[in-house]
C-alpha cells in the first residue's frame, strides 16, 4: 500500500530504553514453554526500512533498520509491581475497544500484571480539574469490549498540560503508559516521554497508532482502516443505487481524509461504480472546461447518472480567505467540501435548465462508530501484543507498527516527523483513474 520514501539514516531508528532488561520473562514459566511460549526476539534482529534499497550495498551501517518487535527473554520491569496504564485519545475509529482488550488480556495472563487502569476521556483522564475517575481494568472487565463500537474508556480531543500528565503518572505510581491515538496524540506521548526522561523516571511510553485516515508514516495499515473502507463501500453501494434510480441522478459522497485521501481510494476501488474520486493530494478545479462541473455534464449526458466520492480534505483552495479558525486540537478546521458540492452542483444544473437527483450521503460518524471487522479484531491484537511485549522490556517513546509485513519498533520522533499521503503518480492512485475512468479535472494553463 504504502508509495511514499522517506530519506531515514540509521541513528533515527534507535529506541530509547530505561536500563537493561535483567528480570526473566515470566513467558518462559508457563506451561507448554517449549511449545512456542520460549522463542524470543534477539536485539539485534532487524528490519530494513526501505525494502526496495539497492542489494549490493553491502554496507550495513549505513542502511536504516527497524528494530524487530516481539517477547524479549528479558524484562525490564517486575510485572508484580508494574502498575500500567491504557489510555486512547482522539476521535472514534473501529477496533479500540479490540485493542485494549488485548492489552489488558495480554498484561494479565502472559505477564502477571495485575494492576491495570483505564485513563477516562483521553488526556482529560491525567488532569485533575476534570474530576474523571480511573478505571479498573480486568479480563472480567474488558470481556465483552471487543463486539462494541466507539470507545469504553471514552475519548477527547485537544491538548492538554503536559507537566500535569506526568505529574500524574507520578502521584498514580504508573510505570507503563500506553497511548492509543493518531498524529496529535503521536506528538503528545513524545512530549511526555521528553519530560519523563527530563525528570529522571523510569516510566514507559508506547503508542499503537490510531486513525482512520491511515496518514501516519511508517505504518503499513492503521487498524480501522479496512472497517472504514468496507462501511464507506456500503454507503457508496446507496450512493450509487440511488443515482440509478432516477433521471440525471448523482450520488454524492463525503468520506474521511483530511490530509491524506486513502479512505476514498481504496472504497472506490473495492466499489468500482465511483465516476469521480476527489482526494486532497490531486488538484481539480470546479469550473472552467476541464473542471468538474464540465465533466459532469458530459457523464450525465453520456450515461444518465454519476456517483462522486469525495474525501473531506479535498478542494480546499474552494474556501481560500475564508476565516475557518481551529478545532479543540489546534488543526485548521476544513471547508465542508460536502455541502459545497452539493449546493454548487445544483445551482449549476438549475441554472442551465437541467432537472438532477442528487442525493448528498455524510456517513463519516456512523464509519467511525461501527464494530471492528474480524480482520482488525485481528490486527488490534497483534499490535496489542506487540505493545506489550515492548512495554515489559523497558522501550520508550516507540511506537509499535506493521511495516513491510513485520512488526517492528518505531521511534515516535521519527513518526511525526513525516506524513502518509497517497503518491499522485504512484500505482494506487492509477489504479482509481483506471477504475473510474476518470479524466483530468485541472483546466491547462
Amino acid at each position: 500500500m504504502r508509495e511514499e520514501r522517506h530519506s531515514v539514516e540509521p541513528d533515527q531508528t534507535v529506541i530509547q530504553t530505561l536500563g537493561p532488561a535483567k528480570i526473566e520473562n515470566p513467558m518462559l514459566k508457563k506451561k507448554g514453554a517449549g511449545e512456542g511460549y520460549g522463542r524470543f526476539v534477539n536485539e539485534g534482529i532487524r528490519m530494513r526500512v526501505d525494502p526496495f534499497l539497492d542489494p549490493s550495498n553491502n554496507d550495513e551501517a549505513s542502511v536504516a533498520t527497524f528494530e524487530r518487535a516481539g517477547p524479549r527473554e528479558k524484562v525490564y520491569f517486575d510485572p508484580t509491581k508494574l502498575k500500567a496504564a491504557i489510555v486512547t485519545c482522539g476521535g472514534m475509529c473501529p477496533g479500540i475497544n479490540s485493542l485494549v482488550r488485548a492489552i489488558v488480556l495480554q498484561l494479565h495472563y502472559m505477564y502477571q500484571v495485575r494492576n491495570v487502569v483505564g485513563v477516562r476521556y483521553g488526556l482529560q483522564g491525567f488532569i485533575p480539574a476534570f474530576g474523571h475517575d480511573l478505571m479498573v481494568l480486568t479480563p472480567e472487565s474488558v470481556q465483552n469490549v471487543h463486539g462494541r463500537g466507539g470507545s469504553f474508556l471514552g475519548m477527547s480531543r485537544g491538548a492538554q498540560p503536559i507537566e500535569e500528565i506526568v505529574d500524574s503518572l507520578e502521584r498514580l505510581n504508573i510505570g507503563l503508559l500506553f497511548m492509543i491515538g493518531g498524529d496529535g496524540t503521536l506528538r503528545a506521548a513524545k512530549a511526555i516521554t521528553d519530560e519523563i526522561t527530563s525528570r529522571g523516571l523510569k516510566a514507559s511510553v508506547v503508542a499503537v497508532p490510531k486513525t482512520i485516515d491511515n496518514d501516519i508514516s511508517f505504518v503499513e495499515m492503521t487498524f480501522g482502516f479496512q472497517t472504514a473502507v468496507e462501511a464507506a463501500t456500503r454507503a457508496i453501494l446507496g450512493a450509487h443505487n440511488e443515482a440509478t434510480g432516477a433521471p440525471n441522478g448523482v450520488g454524492l459522497v463525503k468520506l474521511m481524509g483530511r490530509y491524506s485521501g486513502f479512505v476514498a481510494a481504496h472504497a472506490t476501488l473495492a466499489l468500482t461504480e465511483v465516476n469521480f474520486c476527489l482526494i486532497p493530494e490531486v488538484d481539480w478545479d470546479m469550473d472552467g472546461p476541464s473542471g468538474l462541473l464540465k465533466r459532469m455534464e458530459e457523464r450525465l449526458a453520456a450515461r444518465g447518472h454519476a456517483v462522486i466520492v469525495v474525501a473531506e480534505g479535498a478542494g480546499q483552495k474552494l474556501f481560500e480567505g475564508a476565516q475557518l479558525g481551529k478545532d479543540a486540537s489546534g488543526n485548521a478546521k476544513l471547508g465542508d467540501i460536502g455541502t459545497y458540492l452539493r449546493d454548487r452542483v445544483n445551482s449549476h444544473f438549475k441554472e442551465r435548465g437541467t432537472e438532477i437527483n442528487l442525493k448528498y450521503i455524510d456517513p463519516s460518524y456512523l464509519i467511525r462508530s461501527v464494530p471492528a471487522t474480524p480482520n482488525d479484531r485481528i490486527y488490534t491484537g497483534f499490535l496489542g501484543h506487540h505493545a506489550v511485549h515492548a512495554g515489559l522490556a523497558g522501550k520508550t517513546g516507540m511506537m509499535v507498527s506493521l511495516w513491510n509485513n513485520h512488526y517492528v519498533h518505531v521511534p515516535i520522533a521519527l513518526c511525526i516527523a513525516h506524513k502518509s499521503h497517497v503518491d499522485p503518480e504512484g500505482g494506487l492512485w492509477r489504479a482509481v483513474r483506471e477504475a473510474t475512468g476518470q479524466p483530468s479535472l485541472l483546466n491547462q494553463a
